[in-house]
């Protein structure tokens, strides 16, 4: 018999995290205006971030941000993260104005932009990759998209879906071909056998499965035991966590489009410290999530094996949170191809020209250079060891 993983949500007290400064900058508390001397706006000082799902390190660069002080660096002093546990969708909080950015897929606001006619701003691409795997069992035959026919899928839903329809068009495949199948945010369909192969992220499911006992050898599984399919190896790859903003603040209120740029200034200097300090970057987050409100339990090692992976989806060579035009293209081609097992598409017209712009991630990252952080460089993978549940 293979194991489950049992998980379950967590309830603790909020913790409130303390911000320090960095040594190299003022400490002013005053804000920051990365626009002119002369601007005739008073500057936001509040603000709201909206997440895609609870505290973890996928979010490192956020909670890093208000730990280490830079949020206030950058004349913020009150930055509100807001976790959800899938009760929330992005995009429509920031839409509905519960929130002034928001993380989310692209694959997803594409689809919420086109079914809403709203507008909505990628201001900073966080992810460069895919992160998205399809596991098997090893010897079962599922080794590329083109083996998914006939098979049960395993699928998330709520939107994660549409690149598995996307790589599988790309393959010339019916969606009707296809069982998909609901899962949970674990592994246990495969494990218990009610997929054929089941959704994972390299940084969260896929260590999930790997920190399981196989009861046939008495050690952890490991990745020989399984068959992966990465979907940043097809032609479904599709954009994930990208910052976004509402399209006509940032057109029509200075202060507003002052804000992204200071908060892209934060953020990134969170994401430096995550690349250059995983062990520890992963140890603040835990300690979060260990005593939020609301939290997805995982233990410190699991944390860190996310904190590792998730740095090799951000740094990949390229300019911190640049939207890359190419990577852009495939993945709106690939939700234009995306169709359901109900004849649906994602998308079935190119969204708008203001659906992403790099103007404020690159003011961010000039503004950085300028004040002497070093935003280039490369991130270097360390080894982490998994162990049972995590722990």
């Amino acid at each position: 018999m293979r194991h489950s993983i049992r998980r379950g949500l967590a309830a603790a007290s909020v913790v409130t995290i303390a911000s320090l400064a960095l040594a190299a900058c003022s400490g002013s508390s005053e804000p920051a205006s990365s626009g002119s001397a002369d601007a005739d706006f008073e500057p936001l000082t509040s603000i709201k971030l909206q997440l895609q799902w609870l505290p973890q390190a996928q979010f490192a660069g956020y909670y890093i941000a208000q730990e280490k002080g830079y949020f206030e660096e950058e004349g913020f002093d009150d930055v509100e993260i807001i976790p959800s546990g899938g009760d929330i969708v992005p995009q429509d909080a920031l839409v509905a104005g519960d929130a002034d950015f928001a993380i989310a897929w692209v694959p997803k606001v594409l689809g919420t932009l086109e079914a809403s006619g709203v507008e909505l701003t990628d201001i900073a691409q966080v992810f460069q990759k895919s992160g998205t795997l399809q596991v098997s069992w090893a010897g079962d035959g599922i080794t590329s998209v083109a083996d998914f026919e006939g098979k049960k899928i395993g699928s998330w839903g709520f939107g994660n879906e549409w690149e598995i329809f996307a790589a599988m068009a790309a393959e010339g495949l019916d969606s009707t071909s296809v069982s998909i199948t609901t899962q949970d945010f674990s592994m246990n369909a495969l494990l218990d056998g009610d997929v054929d192969a089941a959704q994972a992220m390299t940084y969260n499911e896929w260590a999930q499965i790997l920190e399981v006992t196989n009861p046939e050898t008495g050690e952890l599984y490991q990745p020989e035991d399984f068959d992966v399919v990465s979907y940043e190896d097809t032609e479904g790859a599709m954009l994930q966590d990208a910052i976004w903003a509402d399209t006509e603040r940032l057109d029509s209120d200075p202060a507003y489009a002052d804000a992204a740029v200071r908060f892209l200034k934060a953020i990134t200097k969170g994401w430096l410290y995550a690349r250059d300090n995983p062990e520890d970057a992963a140890s603040i987050v835990f300690d979060i999530a260990s005593n939020a409100e609301l939290a997805y339990p995982v233990g410190p090692t699991h944390q860190l094996w996310q904190m590792n992976e998730v740095n090799k989806l951000i740094w990949t060579g390229a300019d911190f949170g640049v939207v890359d035009d190419a990577a852009w293209d495939k993945t709106v081609a690939g939700a234009l191809s995306a169709k359901n097992q109900d004849g649906l598409n994602l998308i079935t017209a190119e969204p708008a020209d203001s659906a992403y712009s790099n103007e404020y991630i690159e003011k961010a990252l000039s503004e950085l250079a300028d004040e002497g952080v070093e935003v280039a460089g490369e991130y270097t993978p360390i080894d982490v060891t998994l162990t049972e549940g995590g722990q």
